[in-house]
C-alpha cells in the first residue's frame, strides 16, 4: 500500500486530482492511499499516519524546503506537483510522479 498525501492551502483544490489519481491507481491495480489535506494539517498526519510522499500544490511550492528539512529524519520526499499536470489535473501523470518518487 502506497500513502500519498497531497497538500494545498485549504486541502479542497486537490480533491479533483486526488479522485483522478484514485482511478488511475485502481485502472492500473496499485494498491494506494491517496488523500488531500491542508498545509495546516501536514505535522498532524505526518507523525500519526504512514506517509510514503508529499506532493505539493503549485500554490504552496514554497513549503517544499521546510518540509524536506522536517521530514529528512522519516525519509519522506517531497515534491512539487508539475503546474501543468496539476491545471489539467492529469491524476495519472501525477500517480506516476508519486511512484517515482517512492520508488
Amino acid at each position: 500500500m502506497k500513502n500519498i498525501v497531497l497538500v494545498c492551502v485549504a486541502g479542497m483544490s486537490t480533491s479533483l486530482l486526488v479522485t483522478k489519481m484514485q482511478k488511475a491507481a485502481q485502472e492500473q491495480n496499485i494498491e494506494a492511499d491517496i488523500y488531500a489535506i491542508a498545509e495546516s494539517e501536514v505535522d498532524k498526519v505526518v507523525t500519526s499516519k504512514k506517509v510514503d510522499v508529499l506532493l505539493l500544490g503549485p500554490q504552496v511550492r514554497y513549503l517544499k524546503g521546510t518540509y524536506e528539512a522536517k521530514y529528512r529524519h522519516l525519509n519522506i520526499p517531497v515534491e512539487t506537483i508539475n503546474m501543468t499536470d496539476y491545471g489539467m489535473m492529469k491524476g495519472e501523470n501525477v500517480l506516476k510522479q508519486a511512484l517515482q518518487l517512492i520508488g
